[in-house]
């Protein structure tokens, strides 16, 4: 069964500017840059069949963003998770054309009968997975990098990943894209 989501390419330009915030974090396991990614909507584990029919289907939404490239903007690193933190992320400034699709996304899991996403979006990047790791020393690793980033770049395309079968994790494969233009 393969492990599917959909989701927005990070340009290697920014992804190596966010790699500058790696480090200095004991306990944090820090995501490889090459994966860096904004998911839309996480499939999970489906079927081939099913598999199938997201490829296929996926293919209605490109037309959300009217034909041009979707302009993102990387505001300021967060922390999921405040007095247990899981993840250390960048957060992407608030778009409707990105919710749209987004939402667009969820429609189509929910109409192939994937349980719904119970979480609102909230479209980031994920930096560092964190376990064990405390608030106080995330709250102290934050505070050094209290400054704004205005990352901005413009996403060409979604893409449908896959990650290793019921692990999850990168490096992540792309198994179909989708040109907005």
């Amino acid at each position: 069964m393969p492990r599917l989501f959909s989701g927005l390419e990070i340009p290697p330009a920014i992804a190596s500017a966010l790699a500058f915030c790696r480090g200095g974090l004991a306990g944090a396991r820090w995501i490889e840059p090459a994966d860096y990614h904004i998911t839309l909507r996480f499939f999970g584990d489906v079927d081939r069949h099913v598999a199938q029919v997201l490829v296929e289907d996926l293919a209605e939404t490109e037309r959300i963003s009217g034909g041009r490239p979707l302009a993102l903007e990387l505001d300021e690193i967060g922390v999921f998770g405040n007095d247990f933190p899981r993840a250390l992320f960048a957060r992407v400034k608030s778009d409707a054309l990105l919710g749209r699709l987004a939402s667009a996304h969820e429609s189509l899991a929910r109409r192939n009968g994937l349980k719904p996403e119970t979480r609102k979006f909230a479209p980031h990047v994920t930096l560092a997975r964190l376990r064990g790791v405390s608030a106080r020393d995330v709250g102290a690793w934050l505070s050094e990098r209290a400054f704004p980033l205005a990352l901005k770049f413009e996403a060409e395309r979604f893409v449908l990943f896959s990650s290793r079968d019921s692990v999850g994790g990168g490096p992540y494969r792309v198994e179909a894209d989708y040109p907005f233009a």
